[in-house]
């Protein structure tokens, strides 16, 4: 929804009621497009913020039994000394 700013003043409250429902209100003056109500995103608590990373990292790809973790991955370009071969 778009509403210039001088009717936004007399409708407010409205415009409130409107965001918290999820609607995205834009305020225009003289046309052009200046702000936006939207509704708060409500934080995460610690909990839910845990939760959400471990389902994150489960639909991760597990590394193969044969893979070589990144770290070692160019050791065959040294020798025993740690200088280049």
């Amino acid at each position: 929804m778009e509403i210039s700013v001088s009717e936004a003043k007399a409708s407010l409250t409205e415009l409130l009621h409107r965001a918290e429902a999820g609607e995205e209100v834009v305020l225009t003056r003289r046309g052009h497009r200046v702000a936006r109500i939207v509704p708060v995103e409500p934080r995460l608590t610690r909990e839910q913020r845990r939760i959400l990373i471990e389902e994150i990292r489960a639909m991760a790809p597990k590394p193969a039994v044969d893979d070589v973790p990144a770290e070692r991955s160019q050791d065959f370009l040294y020798g025993d000394d740690g200088l280049p071969a």
